[in-house]
């Protein structure tokens, strides 16, 4: 059993396909399989059930897939260890769509001033998605916001930040004075897809004050929600970091009276993993924002 084996059992394990895996891997369907025999072969029992268009683990294999992980990560953990000299290596930073683009060019850029040695691998995904990544050690640091459940993983909180009302220009609340959450119940909203965490942090805001924002349209990107308020289909919250960006005049910005809705960003990563001294620099330039 070679260390190319466990690897191409965990990708056809992770696609739960030999033709997607061997894409992925960038071998032929026909050499993949045979490795796959092989390793069978060695441990004496199928570790995949072979179905029409997918294949799934066996007991055997949901086995072996916990012990390849844990090998692979050692060895991986340790290659990192022996070659860490604080300067050069990589540092894999995943962040969610509706901080990624806002939060994290300014940090890298400075990072990367400070470390022109390291480097810098970005993953967008939600928040889910980026757990598991970071979980199975795939990226070393997850920027999110709060809630998250964070099983098996280390959290530290970075800071708060506003939610702001954006309108379009026309809308009669621009002029109004203050403007209180009370104020914005009769309008639609547009919203992020159930998969943002952006979009339960502000239903779970309005449902604490006994508030069931309506969302008549839902899309996949901040970008897009700002655009569709701009058409005047509705009114949404967006967060100060995208706002801060914001250098257009078809959308109105405005800050509630009162309590005001909040997201808590924070970072998480993986205790049982080897981090760096560059992954700990990075971790520690974070603080400093």
């Amino acid at each position: 059993m070679d260390l190319d084996q466990l690897r191409y059992f965990l990708r056809v394990a992770q696609r739960q396909s030999f033709t997607r895996a061997a894409e992925d891997l960038n071998i032929s369907q026909p050499a993949l399989s045979r490795s796959i025999q092989r390793l069978e072969e060695e441990v004496g029992q199928p570790v995949f059930e072979r179905k029409t268009r997918s294949v799934s683990l066996t007991d055997a294999g949901v086995l072996l897939q916990a012990r390849a992980e844990q090998v692979l990560a050692i060895l991986e953990d340790t290659k990192a260890e022996i070659t860490d000299d604080g300067q050069s290596g990589r540092v894999r930073v995943g962040a969610i769509p509706t901080i990624a683009p806002y939060f994290l060019p300014q940090v890298l850029r400075q990072f990367s001033e400070e470390f022109p040695k390291a480097t810098l691998i970005v993953q967008e995904n939600t928040t889910d998605a980026l757990l598991k990544s970071c979980t199975q050690g795939e990226i070393d640091l997850a920027i999110l916001a709060l809630p998250v459940a964070a099983r098996y993983l280390d959290m530290e909180e970075m800071f708060e930040e506003e939610l702001l009302l954006v309108l379009p220009p026309q809308h009669v609340l621009v002029d109004k004075e203050k403007i209180r959450l009370t104020d914005v119940e009769p309008y639609p909203f547009v919203l992020l897809d159930e998969a943002h965490c952006l979009s339960d942090n502000i239903v779970s805001f309005c449902r604490q004050r006994s508030f069931q924002p309506v969302a008549v349209e839902r899309t996949s990107q901040l970008a897009m929600v700002q655009e569709l308020v701009s058409l005047a289909h509705g009114i949404s919250m967006i967060p100060a970091m995208a706002r801060a960006l914001d250098q257009s005049d078809r959308r109105v910005y405005r800050s509630f009276t009162g309590r005001k809705p909040t997201r808590t960003v924070a970072v998480v990563w993986n205790p049982y993993r080897f981090h760096s001294r560059l992954i700990k620099a990075f971790r520690e330039r974070l603080r400093q924002k």
